[in-house]
């Protein structure tokens, strides 16, 4: 079948609705609605009723977000960095390093609740 892609009966380039597209990289229909408020490029047609579509710009860029936040390990907000160029995609969030301690708290959080957080981290990666 030329213009199709294997098993889904769709032209290469037609559009996918939510759910379709939720199957297809592997996230709930309410994440794709989540990452439509949290990245201002991912903006699908919505027909009637509200109904969206995807089209195919819109698939390479939730498989692309699904990438750095599923598979490379960036927060939302350094996926929407990398996005839009103020971070390099290839470099993740680096691993947790138990040996040293935080140079310093950001603001508003304090030395103490970090600690509790990264003991927390280490014994659900021990759990694991």
């Amino acid at each position: 079948m030329s213009g199709t892609r294997e098993g889904d009966g769709k032209a290469a380039g037609a559009m996918l609705a939510i759910g379709e597209l939720a199957d297809r990289i592997g996230v709930p229909t309410h994440v794709l609605r989540y990452w439509e408020t949290r990245f201002p490029q991912l903006k699908p047609l919505q027909r009637s009723g509200r109904r969206r579509y995807y089209r195919a710009d819109d698939v390479a860029l939730a498989e692309r977000i699904h990438h750095l936040l599923h598979v490379q390990g960036f927060t939302v907000e350094g996926a929407r960095k990398a996005l839009t160029g103020g971070q390099e995609a290839s470099d993740p969030v680096p691993p947790l390093d138990t040996a040293s301690p935080p140079a310093a708290a950001p603001a508003g959080v304090s030395i103490q609740a970090l600690e509790a957080l990264r003991r927390r981290l280490a014994a659900a990666l021990d759990a694991a």
